[in-house]
């Protein structure tokens, strides 16, 4: 019987960087052809190989400057890069034979959030903040404490990222502070805490803070702190391996291709619900 990945294939946007060599690494290591990746022309990668760009056999494919020359005959997309090449990518992906995407960019504004969620009419979707199973459970675990726990209970969540990281607090983080807001019965912007700094900085009862580190090359470290006026509940998690983001942005496509246009997000990749 075929395997569900061999049933597939995928094309990677920014093939040629950090992000897009680990997910094209992880494609081969698993068998799951790759039809094309996009790179812009400063990496200087369009005379590479793929498969030699992310440390494994070549495949005879190289970088394109263009979406629908990357992903002519792929069945899912893979986009880690920056938001407006994402959304541009999202319509290059209507004259192509791709059904499936998976977005692990971050920083989106209200009104591209909204065009995403447009775009699900079209596509399957799954779009998180971080793709790796550890992050996801996290995540659940914020939920479910943030539900369990009163007002009371300060959220405070932390995360450390490379000094190279645009956005902050990074997606992740954000996405955390939402499970932790859902928990609670509302939205983050209602419940998020605006940067502690200058002489009136105090902290306002039932909002969630944030905190932002960025130094040397920390791949990603979360924290979520509960606090009461006797007792600290703390949930982390540190990757130690980029690795583990594009196994979980190909374990979502793999899932992504077999179902039907809509939003998702790896609590239904992973069947771990919204229970607050």
């Amino acid at each position: 019987m075929t395997k569900p990945e061999t049933a597939m294939s995928v094309a990677i946007a920014g093939v040629a960087g950090r992000m897009g060599r680990q997910l094209a690494a992880v494609s081969i290591d698993r068998g799951i052809p790759i039809r094309g990746g996009t790179e812009v022309a400063a990496a200087n990668a369009y005379g590479d190989d793929i498969g030699l760009l992310a440390g494994r056999r070549a495949i005879g494919i190289k970088p394109v400057a263009t979406v629908a020359g990357a992903a002519e005959e792929a069945g899912a997309w893979i986009d880690f890069t920056r938001p407006e090449a994402t959304l541009s990518a999202l319509r290059a992906l209507e004259a192509t034979t791709v059904r499936a995407v998976v977005i692990g960019t971050t920083g989106f504004s209200a009104a591209e959030e909204d065009a995403i969620r447009a775009a699900s009419s079209r596509f399957a979707i799954v779009k998180a903040g971080n793709f790796s199973i550890g992050v996801n459970l996290l995540e659940a675990l914020t939920r479910l404490a943030a539900g369990r726990l009163g007002t009371d209970w300060d959220i405070e969540v932390l995360e450390t990222h490379h000094r190279m990281k645009a956005d902050a607090p990074s997606g992740t983080a954000l996405m955390l502070g939402a499970a932790a807001a859902e928990g609670r019965g509302a939205p983050l912007s209602t419940l998020r805490a605006p940067p502690y700094d200058g002489p009136e900085a105090r902290r306002e009862t039932g909002k969630i803070g944030f905190a932002v580190r960025r130094a040397g090359g920390v791949i990603g470290e979360h924290e979520v702190t509960f606090g009461s006026e006797k007792e600290l509940i703390r949930l982390s998690h540190t990757a130690l391996a980029r690795s583990v983001f594009a196994e979980g942005a190909l374990h979502a496509a793999i899932w992504a291709a077999a179902q039907a246009p809509g939003l998702y997000d790896m609590n239904d990749v992973l069947g771990l619900g919204h229970t607050g």
